[in-house]
């Protein structure tokens, strides 16, 4: 099982707080990038940290919880090498990584309650890439991004 780095804003932290004590009952290490309080936060900020650790080591998967998960899913998606998904229901989760190889979930942590987040946190984690077909499109989506920063020189 690989690592998780989590983070929220202000209108996740409750909720992070949750899912920080239901990795460590599954057995899964993780690291923190905040926010450490219900004190207002930009979700950018935290976004980028966890989307950087994700993008710079295979070992980690990310998740980011913001009021809604939106936000946060478009500042991670961002991030080259970063592949998030915002989901809110357990047909998207699995989606997200049967189809998209998804490395980063997404969630709204005013929208989602706390049985609801535990149950789409431990499908998404145990969900496996089912390749084939798929390969071909996330090859594509890694193409777009590749051949966008050409474009621009930063790559």
């Amino acid at each position: 099982m690989k690592k998780v780095a989590i983070g929220s804003d202000h209108g996740g932290y409750q909720l992070k707080e949750t899912i920080k004590k239901y990795l460590t009952e599954l057995g899964i290490e993780y690291l923190d990038f905040g926010c450490q309080a219900n004190e207002s936060v930009d979700y950018p900020d935290i976004a980028f940290l966890v989307g950087e650790t994700v993008a710079t080591n295979d070992q980690y998967v990310g998740i980011m919880i913001d009021g809604v998960g939106i936000g946060s899913g478009m500042v991670l998606n961002k991030i080259p090498g970063v592949r998030a998904a915002v989901c809110w229901d357990l047909s998207s989760v699995i989606n997200s990584k049967e189809h998209n190889n998804a490395n980063v979930l997404s969630i709204g942590g005013q929208f989602i309650g706390e049985g609801l987040a535990k149950q789409l946190v431990k499908t998404w984690l145990e969900t496996e890439y089912a390749g084939g077909r798929h390969d071909r499109r996330v090859t594509k989506m890694m193409e777009i991004e590749s051949r966008f920063l050409h474009r621009l020189g930063r790559f």
